[in-house]
């Protein structure tokens, strides 16, 4: 059974209509472990929180988001023990070390972070994490 980093970029289009949002909610049927850093939940209440001040949803839909993404089954790995490896990851490929610390936890897990940041993606794909970074829209 894989292992799967889901990135927040991924598991926000999942409740929220987004470009790639169709992939993303087909991560749900997938069968493996999944994972997330620590911090995962604050960055998705971040992002929602970000989303109501746009005016992209509402307060009632942000309170279910938080709810649904707390329930996830996902194993939630302390970040600390991730700083050092993610800083690395950041510091040689210009991505943030928020953005580098799922590619650190899925090198560290031996499988892969899923994500719908394009940025991250590209930036990852031409480098020796390259086999740890898989796109959204590539369910397998």
């Amino acid at each position: 059974m894989s292992d799967f980093v889901l990135d927040a970029s991924v598991v926000v289009k999942c409740f929220v209509p987004e470009v790639h949002s169709s992939e993303a909610r087909q991560w749900r049927t997938v069968i493996g472990n999944f994972h997330a850093p620590m911090f995962f939940d604050v960055e998705i209440a971040n992002i929602v929180w970000k989303k109501i001040r746009r005016a992209e949803i509402t307060r009632i839909q942000a309170d279910s988001i938080l709810g649904h993404v707390l329930a996830l089954p996902l194993t939630r790995h302390a970040d600390g023990s991730l700083i050092a490896a993610a800083f690395d990851i950041a510091d040689q490929t210009g991505r943030t070390v928020y953005d580098s610390i799922y590619i650190a936890l899925a090198v560290r897990l031996g499988g892969q972070a899923v994500t719908a940041d394009l940025r991250l993606f590209n930036a990852i794909s031409a480098t020796p994490w390259k086999s740890h970074i898989r796109w959204v829209a590539d369910v397998p």
